[in-house]
Order: structure tokens, then sequence, then C-alpha cells
């Protein structure tokens, strides 16, 4: 079979498609990039097993049809010495070689069989739920959760963002690591899907490369796969087993303190005070009170430390409460609000950080950090 390709075109499409790819493959097939040429279309698709990820372009001048399976690593190193041209290849099936013809020279590559390469998971279609949602929803969902999934293989459950479609003309996202904890809701999604499950997160994070580039997406999953279709690419990926916690349960109701103040500001002086915490706590002191917030760190080990008073809306009693900073500091970079809501109850249980504008009317966006102990 022979095809001629755009040298950038095929380039950007396999630059993400080859981020499925791991570093540290259990089949040498893996580490190779499917190619299957139907028509003047060319499906290009990367495997790790757990995570497919395919994508397709349109060519115009094509022979043959077929399929093989090519390198990725030496193909995507010579492309990137490629300036804008077009690259013919011509490829033989029966003994596996790869000619492929630029303007100034040749290239000749040994793939595989396409034989060889593991088959896409399948979903059962009697048990799929199929939902179309925008990329800017799914985008938004994602973007808010990830950070806050756990990277304990130990608990796999909390190594994924949840899906929960199960009330009624609502989604949400949910991810926790048990320190943090994010709970994102949208009610303009399709009201006939219902379901839930656990996306892992090496899929949630190509998802979010993707998404920005997409617009509309169809949703299909059962109790072991989900397919995300977008216009020009397909992941497939199995899910991650098992029960998620009861993320609900796990925030407080009763919150009387409540604190509004500029995010930028706060997450400004936290950046500048944490200098000053202990490396092993990364301890950063919230004492409010009289319409100010106060942020402090030190370390006694060294006999340094630093403070910095803001400005805010404050209701309830004064409240001394402690948080790691690096955890803070997530928190707010993931709030997109230009102030933010503290909610509290008591110095030694969760804290709930809100956006304090709504951008859009249909999402809510909780964002809950657990305190350490100021003692």
């Amino acid at each position: 079979m022979k095809f001629v390709v755009s040298s950038t075109t095929l380039l950007s499409h396999l630059q993400i498609v080859g981020r499925v790819i791991g570093s540290k493959n259990t089949l040498p097939i893996l580490n190779n990039l499917l190619f299957k040429l139907e028509g003047n279309e060319l499906e290009i698709t990367a495997s790790d097993l757990e995570t497919t990820l395919s994508t397709k372009i349109m060519l115009e001048n094509v022979s043959g049809s077929g399929a093989i399976t090519i390198p990725n690593k030496i193909l995507i190193d010579t492309l990137k010495e490629f300036s804008e041209q077009p690259l013919s290849f011509d490829i033989d099936e029966g003994t596996m070689r790869i000619s492929i013809i630029s303007e100034n020279g040749q290239f000749n590559i040994v793939g595989q069989s396409a034989d060889e390469f593991p088959s896409i998971a399948q979903m059962a279609q009697e048990e799929a739920v199929t939902i179309d949602l925008s990329s800017e929803l799914l985008l938004s969902g994602i973007s808010k959760t990830l950070f806050a999934t756990s990277d304990d293989e130990m608990r796999p459950t909390l190594a994924g963002i949840y899906f929960d479609l199960r009330e009624a003309n609502v989604l949400t996202f949910a991810a926790t690591d048990s320190h943090k904890m994010v709970r994102y809701r949208r009610t303009d999604v399709a009201p006939h899907a219902e379901g839930s499950f656990i996306l892992a997160k090496k899929p949630a994070q190509l998802l979010k490369l993707l998404l920005a580039k997409e617009s509309d997406v169809r949703l299909m999953f059962d109790s072991k796969v989900a397919q995300f279709s977008m216009a020009n690419y397909t992941l497939v990926c199995r899910l991650v087993e098992g029960a998620y916690p009861n993320y609900n349960a796990a925030i407080p109701q009763d919150n009387p303190n409540s604190m509004v103040i500029d995010r930028m500001d706060i997450y400004a002086s936290t950046r500048r005070v944490s200098n000053f915490s202990n490396a092993a706590t990364n301890l950063v002191q919230l004492t409010i009170g009289s319409n100010q917030c106060e942020i402090s760190a030190q370390d006694t080990d060294f006999a340094v430390s630093g403070r910095e008073t803001l400005p805010c809306e404050y209701t309830g009693e004064n409240i001394e409460i402690g948080f790691k900073s690096n955890f803070l500091l997530e928190i707010l970079s993931n709030l997109s609000s230009q102030h933010v809501t503290l909610t509290m109850s008591s110095p030694s249980r969760a804290g709930l950080f809100l956006p304090h504008e709504q951008e859009n009317p249909n999402e809510e966006v909780i964002m809950l950090l657990m305190p350490i102990s100021l003692t």
C-alpha cells in the first residue's frame, strides 16, 4: 500500500496518539503504532492495553489498503526534523518494509504485522450507556477534579475521577486523595443516561489534552470499558474496578464561619509565606477574625518565620486553622472566580472552598481540604 501525507499533519497526530505508549511495555509490539489504510482514510492507533487512542487523517493520494505497525520513536524523531513537505509512504506488507520518501531522500524502517497488535477492549453493547456531551463540559469536569486524584497505587479507586450520572439531569465529577476532595456538578446534560464509573488518571490526562481541540463528545460506557468518540480522535479505556467512597458524606453541612477573600491575593500570600514553613509539614496557619486574615508559617528548627495580613469579609467566631500549603495552593489555583469563599465549623474539621462569583449557572464547585493540627 502507498499513500502521501503532510509531514506536519502526521507529526501533530502522532505526538498526541503516541502519549499512550508507556515507557516500560510488557509487549514489544506496544512500542509501535498501528497504521490502517482503508479508502482515503488513514487510521493510526496506539495502546498500552489499558488505554487505546485512535486518530484519522483523510488523504488524497492513496494506492491500495492494508495495515501494519510502525515503531513509534524512530518515526516521530524523524518527522520532527522535517520542514512542512509531502512524504510518500511505500509499505510492503509481505516483507514489512516501510520506505518513507521525502523531497531530498529516502528512509527505510521495518515494521511488524498488524495481527500482533492487541485488539481494542470491547464493551457489552446491551449494557452500554450513551450520552452526548459538549467538550467544554467534559473539559471543565476533568480539569477541576484531576488534581485531587490520588497517586497511591494501593488505593486504585482513588486514583481516578468518579463520573456519577445517577441523579436525573446531573453529571457529577468527584475526586479525592483523602486529604482534599472536589465535587463538580453540571446540570446541563442530556436526561437519558444513568450510571457511574471511575476513569483512570492516564485517560483523563489524555482527554484534557484532546478536549481543548474538540467540540462534541459521545460517551459510551458499561461496567468495564468507556469510549470517548470525538471528531478527530477516539479513546477507549478500561475502567477502574471497585466501589467509590461516598463523597457526599464527606462534605460537612454546618459551617457557620465564612470568609470571602480575593483569590489571587491569598494565593500569592500563601506562596510567599510557605517558604518559611517546616519542610516536613508545609504547614501554614490562617488566623481569621475582624475582617482580616493573617497567613503565617514558621520553622523552629531554622528560626525562620513569615506572616502577612489580608483584608477579607468574615462572619463567625475568630478561628485559627492550619493547612498544608501545597494542598491549599492547588485548591486556589483550580478555582477560577475572582473571590473565594472558605466556610468552616472548627479547626479540626474540613474547610470548604467555593467560588464566590457564579460564572456558569449550570455548574456547582465544592473543594474540600482537611486541616492539619497546629500543635
